[in-house]
């Protein structure tokens, strides 16, 4: 390096504003990682060039200066930060000058998560909470006493007996991870403006001026150790001090352990690091302490940090790059999804070129433009997205990112439905990017279960031509297969720059095809709902498909219905419902279901409609249902009662309507609103719907009752003869609930090989609990 004093003052200028940034404004400028890096840059010089040390260097501070807003505090004992260690080796090492230092081997630790929070400490006299700081610069904090008292967590008063005088607890405010998700998205629906990370939430959370703000945020907290104590004696050992907190009434993390040597330590880090993404708080790595006092006291501190204590950081799951490119990808069902490309970076041990930003109104949000730094999060196996930008180093001319209007992948117009935050593109299944995604959605297991046709041999049929919708796999013959198989190999081996591979011959060339031919004329005869659920309509997922399917009885029924009347179907709202009529209306998607018909698919079908389909088959709950402005629930009982419902409701007029009593501008409104041609045709075919089903749906005594009807069952375990699935389906054509969980209105649970604790419950609280066997003799007896 040319001038070592220019790059320390450079390193020093750009470690001051990190501080100022992420303690004083809580808005974090650089992630975690690039923070370290510089820090440890700026050490190494300092130690390689001692004239260039300065009492004022951000290696000489724990943390920054108290903020003028709160009280500062000095702390009796200094809150002192922990050494890092980012490898086994630097671990080893820690381990190896503990050995040297007490002359022993494989030293006891206490190990514990390194909560991803806020340092606190909180003083007790005579077991009452008298002051709560923050950790400042370790050696004067804030005082926030009046926040903290708003945490549940947190003892006002301690419990049990034998506490000391004086005991200062140290431990971390955090969010939990839920609470925190929680707390976004309802921001979110609210208009304001989310937290960035459950750490910075916790901070901002607990430095508000306003102790009743804090109140309102869900923070926790944890107990890790003690500062001052006088007028009383604790345990020798930092676990045994830590169990003698919890019994005094504070929370103390249960993944806290106890372990031996460098072994003990780096099976504790990887096992925790395991179970990392499902742990109920952020970690960002490991903490390390020698569990005996006595020997703490004899390894001493050095410089800012105790040599009985070291920090084991994961792989960082922030860090900075370039933002190169936002592409559009389109979905399955036409959503147009912008991706950043990014230069490599190295986030959480995997390198990330790709990152996820939802959609536009996240991109506006965020103000992400091209050539941006930006900040990239990944957290365990969930796909890295950017969660903010760097401003200061936007370059010159980055312009504001707007969607592309036509698809990349077909040409089609790509369009946003009103109040809708996701564009489409509205090609539909002319899209070859929606093509191969329905294709490989209605294949899927719990679609129509074409077993073999994987991810790679659905590209080759529809690159190829082979397949260009979903009816095309059930006219797919032998030659095809042989053909396509044959083409793919010299495309292949023109690639490479060879000569295709020799076929072989005979019943192994071929058995691949009539492997997959077998198993594409199997899913032909299927159930209503899975054949619904294949079809991938937008909001449609397998609860709904099943819920359509009981309810209206018939794919004919379904595919013909106006979309208000998908609403009577529980927990189908307006959002599904317009999905599900946009989907029908669509003549490309009749004919697509027609050929699939054709070729002799075969839902099974209940037949009729569901006795509970005629409630809410009243003319009243329709004009509801057609969301007509000021028609509430009781103006439309208004209109049916001045009118006497029936087809009346598309031709009576206003002045009838307010001598029937409706109030004018109800009346108004709603002819107003019939006067479109497309709501009278709406309001028409509706009531034609209307009794069309109310025709096809039996009385409640002309059913037979089924033998499970109204029963709660639960399946655990492996079965031999079908999958849980299909046990599951069989038990529900006989009237069965299928639940997850057993509870006291289980009627009875089905255990199979290597049942877990749902049988130890079930047996716990008495109930029948049935082997497979009883399950296959009770399904061949009633027919399920």
């Amino acid at each position: 390096m040319a001038d070592p004093a220019r790059r320390v003052e450079a390193l020093r200028r750009r470690l001051h504003e990190a501080n100022h940034r992420y303690y004083v404004l809580d808005d974090p400028a650089i992630p975690d990682a690039e923070y370290d890096a510089l820090l440890r840059e700026l050490e190494a010089l300092e130690a390689a060039h001692p004239e260039l040390a300065s009492g004022t260097s951000p290696t000489q501070r724990v943390g920054t200066t108290p903020s003028s807003a709160f009280a500062p505090v000095r702390h009796a004992v200094p809150m002192l930060s922990l050494a890092n260690a980012f490898s086994d080796e630097e671990v080893a090492d820690f381990v190896r000058r503990i050995e040297q230092g007490l002359d022993v081997r494989d030293p006891v630790f206490s190990v514990e998560p390194k909560l991803d929070g806020l340092a606190l400490s909180l003083r007790y006299e005579d077991g009452r909470l008298v002051v709560a700081a923050t950790r400042g610069d370790g050696a004067t904090g804030e005082d926030v006493t009046a926040n903290v008292r708003t945490i549940r967590s947190i003892p006002l008063e301690l419990f049990g007996s034998g506490w000391p005088q004086v005991l200062e607890v140290r431990g971390e405010v955090f969010m939990p991870v839920a609470e925190f998700n929680a707390w976004n998205q309802r921001a979110l629906a609210e208009g304001a403006r989310p937290l960035a990370n459950p750490r910075n939430g916790a901070a901002g959370s607990l430095r508000q001026l306003d102790p009743r703000v804090t109140a309102q945020r869900p923070l926790a907290f944890f107990a890790y150790g003690v500062g001052a104590v006088e007028g009383g004696k604790l345990p020798a050992t930092h676990s045994q001090t830590l169990q003698r907190l919890a019994d005094w009434g504070f929370p103390v993390c249960t993944e806290n352990a106890v372990v031996r040597g460098l072994d003990g330590l780096l099976g504790y880090y990887r096992g925790i690091g395991a179970r990392r993404p499902a742990l109920p708080f952020d970690i960002d790595g490991v903490v390390y302490k020698l569990d005996d006092y006595a020997a703490q006291r004899e390894m001493g501190f050095v410089s800012r940090a105790p040599r009985w204590a070291i920090a084991h950081k994961f792989p960082a799951q922030e860090q900075s790059t370039v933002l190169e490119a936002i592409d559009i990808q389109i979905g399955r069902t036409g959503a147009a999804t912008p991706v950043a490309r990014l230069q490599p970076v190295q986030v959480s041990g995997v390198v990330v070129t790709n990152a996820t930003l939802h959609n536009a109104d996240q991109i506006a949000r965020l103000d992400v433009r091209i050539g941006d730094t930006v900040i990239v999060r990944r957290a365990g196996d969930v796909i890295p997205e950017i969660v903010r930008v760097v401003e200061e180093r936007r370059p010159d001319g980055a312009e504001p990112w707007t969607m592309p209007s036509r698809c990349p992948v077909c040409g089609s117009e790509i369009v946003r439905e009103e109040g809708q935050a996701v564009w489409r593109c509205s090609g539909e299944l002319a899209c070859p990017a929606q093509r191969k995604e329905a294709v490989r959605h209605f294949a899927s297991r719990r679609a129509m279960d074409i077993e073999g046709l994987g991810d790679r041999l659905i590209e080759d049929l529809c690159d190829l031509g082979y397949v260009t919708e979903v009816g095309d796999l059930y006219a797919l013959t032998l030659d095809d297969l042989v053909e396509m198989k044959r083409r793919v190999d010299a495309r292949e081996a023109e690639a490479e720059g060879g000569m295709p591979a020799p076929r072989a011959k005979g019943k192994i060339a071929t058995r691949w095809a009539e492997n997959l031919l077998a198993s594409v004329d199997r899913s032909r005869t299927t159930t209503l709902e899975r054949f619904l659920f294949a079809l991938g309509i937008e909001h449609v997922g397998e609860s709904t498909a099943k819920a359509l399917a009981a309810w209206f009885g018939s794919l004919e029924t379904i595919r013909r219905l106006p979309w208000p009347l998908f609403k009577r179907v529980p927990d189908v709202g307006g959002e599904v419902a317009r999905s599900l009529g946009h989907f029908f209306d669509q003549p490309g998607n009749q004919r697509v279901i027609d050929v699939l018909l054709e070729r002799g698919v075969t839902p099974a079908e209940p037949g009729a409609p569901s006795p509970r389909a005629r409630e809410g088959l009243d003319p009243a709950t329709l004009l509801v249902d057609l969301e007509i402005p000021k028609v509430t629930r009781i103006r439309a009982e208004q209109i049916v009662a001045a009118c006497g419902g029936g087809d009346s409701l598309a031709t009576i007029g206003a002045p009838a309507l307010e001598a029937g009593g409706v109030p004018s501008a109800v009346a108004a409104a709603f002819v107003q609103w019939r006067h479109e041609d497309a709501h009278a045709s709406l309001l028409r075919a509706c009531l034609a719907a209307q009794r069309d089903l109310l025709a096809r749906i039996p009385e409640a005594d002309a059913l037979g009752a089924r033998p499970l009807d109204g029963m709660t069952v639960v399946l655990t375990g492996s079965l031999s003869s079908m999958t849980r699935e299909q046990a599951g389906e069989r038990l529900e054509a006989l009237g069965a609930k299928v639940s997850g969980s057993v509870s006291k209105k289980t009627g009875f649970v089905v255990a199979g090989e290597a049942a877990g604790s749902k049988l130890e419950k079930a047996q716990q609280l008495g109930i029948d609990v049935w082997d497979e066997a009883r399950l296959l003799a009770f399904l061949d007896t009633h027919g399920g």
